[in-house]
Formats: structure tokens, C-alpha cells, sequence
């Protein structure tokens, strides 16, 4: 993806001193504390116990102020209904930069024809050399997958006719391939050369969400394709995607010792010490031109996701829009409840035959399946309380999805001002039992899966 390093710091870490969000956070009412012992006691009036034995953290730096400054400018403008005038100079100098990366390419490319066509026999292994590198570093494009996970019109067509309706209500193309993955996550993107769509579907975190909140997923990932999110252009996201390649290429391994073997020559130690030194300092300067670029499509980036939360508010409605934003900030109580059902299930004793040779009677174990309704039921049994808890830990630490998106409670925020219209995409009963049981093999092997660990 364009967005792999996670910049700012105070993106990840935010200000520790911030004890209340800045903006109206639509927060449920502060409920009282809850005895339940699988969750923490704290007190919703003054924030003590929000976080267990914090200490006093130290004060922002002045860097991570100015990222917050920039990050609250951004929603207030969003707010206000309006674009970031930063966001396009950034783009137009984003759009310079990958300029002079796809012309470094391309020179590297020509440079090795020209050596190979018209140059002297070491001229020409020389070129050879060049043309392996001008390969190795071409920008990678992505392909379609073809793993197990892959959806087909064919055998999904109820999910397809959802997503071809939500896709037509924001205004984008109908979907080439859904993929079904095991990560609490959804994604859209575009690969090949042919720019096909590929939306890919998270099923931990599409069991956890009802039929609406799921037509506001899909809402936001299709919004992507018509939300201005300059990121996935065929210029930048190619741009990008060969400096990766470069960096890669360029960054130095594990450094062995210098001193070693008796057959290793002085001239070819100091010549690996030289080498090294000068790839780092390659790798030094591929580096700050990643660190560039995602400073350069953050914000436009930020303004993109805010655009796709207006959408699915539109497709789906406000409610169901806050609803599928606010399912994000359970993704560590999913995860508790996928490793404590685990772990439960490896205890329960198994059908089999004892060094005896009786067969033992004891129960089997259930479906792998039954895993996501056993999920849905412990987050539906979080109490409000925790739930208001986890909202204020990501105001106060400005927490997102990861650096390429605001922090949620901000986008919560956003789709609260968006107000709670209709939804203009609605699923039946009927077309709701036809996607999961489209889903039902899928299911059942993401279910064995994440229960193998």
C-alpha cells in the first residue's frame, strides 16, 4: 500500500497530557462503573483507572503538537463542509516527486538497452547487470488473488448484488473480486495494469457488524474509488510502490562480523565495510523520500477517509455509519475473545481411543463456525461502560485504523455532525440468510483457522 510508514509518531501515540477529546465525541451517556470482572473499573467522571498503571507521561513534543494541530485543522475543515487548500499543494508536490522516480526508472531501463544494443562486450555485461536491476526494481503493481478466499459472481451472487447497489448509491464502479480475509479489517484497492477493483472483506470483523452497519462498510470501502484518494492513482501508487522497491533493495541485511575467516581477503572485508556504508546511506535517503511522501499524501489521504464516512453515512444511514466506525475500537476485544474460545476449545476433551483401546465418551467439539457467534455474543455482553471507555482512549491517544487514517473518534465525530438520515441501501431478511450462506464454507475456514492459531 502507499501508506506503509506510520508518521507521525503522535498519529500512533498521540498526547499523553490530552485527558478529554477537544471535539463533540458522540459518547454514549456516562453510565455508572460496571463490577463485571472481565473488564477494568474506572471512573467515567474524572478518567481515573482509563488506562492501569500509567504513570505521568511526559509532554508532547514539539513536532507531535503541530501533527494534532494539523489533525484537528483537518476535521474542523471537514466539519465545516470544506477541502483542505494544503491538501492539493501537497498532491501537485506529491505528483512531482513520482515524476522523478518513474523518470530514474525509465533511465535505468533506457541506459541498459543502450549498453546491451550498442556497447562493447564488458559494456554489455555491464548493461545486462543494469537490466537486472531496472527489473527488480520496477514498481509492483499487484495482482488479482487467487488463493482460497476468492469470491466469484457465480457463487456469490447475493453478496455481489449488495455490493453492485452500494457501489451504484456512491457512484463507483461494480466490484471485480471480493476476497474474504481473516483480518479484522476491510480494503479496497486497484491492481494490474488494468486497474481492476479488488475489495477485500475481513470476516471477524463483517460477523461482528449487523446488516446495515455492513452496508456502511461497504459504502466506505467503495467510496475510495470516487472520494479524490489520490493514493491509489496509478502515478503515485506506482511511484511509491518502485521507491519501496528501492528501499528494499538498498537496505542492508544483518551485519556479520568483519573479522572472520583466514581465506577472506583484507581487500574483500574492507570492500563489504564500504559496501554496507554506502548502501545505509542509500537506504538513509530512500527512507526520508518514504517519510516524504506520506507527509505529502497524509492529508489528502485523511480528507479521502472522511469522504468515504459521509458516504456510507448516506448509503446506510448516520446511525449505522458511527456504528460500523465505533466496531473498530473493539478489535482488541475480539481478539481477547478469539484467544480465550482457543484456548478453551484445546481443553475440551476429544473423541478418540485411549492406550486401552476403548473408545472414550466425551463430547465433540463444536462446529468451527460456532466460533463467530460465541464472538458476536461476548461483544454484545461488552457493557456500555467499556464501550465509553475504549471511546475515550482513543480520544486521548488520537488511536486510528493506522497512520493512512484520522483517529476514529474523530471520524465517529464526523459522521455524528453527517446527522441520521435514511438509508438508501437497505438488505431484506431474505437477501441477509442468502450472503451468509454464501459465506458459510468461508466461514467455517477462517473459523478452523483462527482457532488452529
Amino acid at each position: 500500500m502507499i501508506n506503509r510508514v506510520r508518521f507521525p509518531r503522535a498519529a500512533r501515540r498521540g498526547v499523553r497530557r490530552q485527558a478529554r477529546p477537544r471535539f463533540a465525541v458522540p459518547a454514549l451517556r456516562r453510565p455508572p462503573l460496571t463490577d463485571d470482572p472481565r473488564f477494568l473499573v474506572w471512573c467515567p467522571a474524572c478518567d481515573w483507572n482509563l488506562v492501569p498503571g500509567e504513570g505521568v507521561a511526559p509532554g508532547p513534543t514539539r513536532r507531535e503538537r503541530a501533527a494534532v494541530a494539523r489533525t484537528d485543522r483537518l476535521y474542523e475543515e471537514q466539519a465545516a463542509g470544506g477541502d483542505s487548500p494544503t491538501a492539493r499543494r501537497d498532491w501537485l508536490l506529491a505528483s512531482a516527486a513520482a515524476g522523478v522516480i518513474h523518470l530514474v526508472t525509465v533511465g535505468t531501463f533506457a541506459l541498459a538497452l543502450w549498453l546491451l544494443i550498442t556497447g562493447t562486450v564488458v559494456q554489455r555485461c555491464v548493461g545486462a547487470v543494469v537490466l537486472v536491476i531496472a527489473m527488480t526494481l520496477r514498481p509492483r503493481l499487484g495482482r488479482l488473488p487467487k488463493d482460497a478466499g476468492v469470491l466469484d459472481r457465480t457463487g456469490a451472487p447475493a453478496l455481489y448484488s449488495l455490493a453492485d447497489r452500494v457501489a451504484a448509491e456512491v457512484g463507483a464502479r461494480p466490484v471485480d473480486v471480493i476476497q474474504v480475509t481473516d483480518e479484522f479489517n476491510a480494503s479496497y484497492g486497484l491492481v494490474g495494469l488494468r486497474r481492476r477493483s479488488v475489495l477485500r472483506l475481513g470476516l471477524p470483523l463483517w460477523e461482528v457488524l449487523d446488516d446495515r452497519e455492513r452496508t456502511a462498510l461497504l459504502a466506505h470501502e467503495f467510496g475510495h474509488r470516487v472520494n479524490g484518494d489520490r493514493r491509489r492513482s496509478f502515478w503515485l501508487y506506482s511511484a511509491v510502490s518502485a521507491l519501496w522497491a528501492w528501499y528494499d533493495m538498498a537496505r542492508p541485511g544483518h551485519d556479520g562480523p568483519v573479522v572472520g575467516r583466514d581465506e577472506v581477503s583484507l581487500l574483500v572485508r574492507l570492500g563489504a565495510v564500504f559496501g554496507r556504508l554506502v548502501l545505509r546511506g542509500v537506504a538513509w535517503v530512500l527512507y526520508q523520500g518514504l517519510v516524504l511522501f506520506d507527509r505529502l499524501t497524509s492529508r489528502a489521504g485523511q480528507q479521502a477517509e472522511y469522504h468515504s464516512d459521509v458516504l456510507a453515512a448516506r448509503a446506510a444511514g448516520g446511525e449505522a455509519a458511527r456504528g460500523m466506525l465505533a466496531a473498530l475500537l473493539l478489535s482488541g476485544s475480539v481478539d481477547t475473545a478469539i484467544h480465550q474460545i482457543r484456548a478453551k476449545e484445546r481443553g475440551r476433551p476429544r473423541i478418540g481411543r485411549p492406550r486401552t483401546g476403548r473408545t472414550e465418551d466425551a463430547p465433540a467439539p463444536p462446529a468451527p463456525d460456532l466460533l463467530w457467534e460465541q464472538v458476536r455474543e461476548r461483544l454484545a455482553s461488552v457493557p456500555a461502560v467499556e464501550r465509553e471507555r475504549l471511546l475515550r482512549l482513543s480520544a486521548r491517544d488520537r488511536s486510528a485504523v493506522d497512520g493512512s487514517h484520522p483517529p476514529t473518534h474523530l471520524r465517529i465525530a464526523l459522521a455524528a455532525h453527517a446527522g441520521d438520515g435514511d438509508a438508501a441501501v437497505t438488505v431484506t431478511a431474505s437477501e441477509g440468510a442468502s450472503i451468509a450462506a454464501e459465506l458459510t464454507p468461508h466461514r467455517a475456514r477462517i473459523a478452523a483457522e483462527l482457532l488452529a492459531g
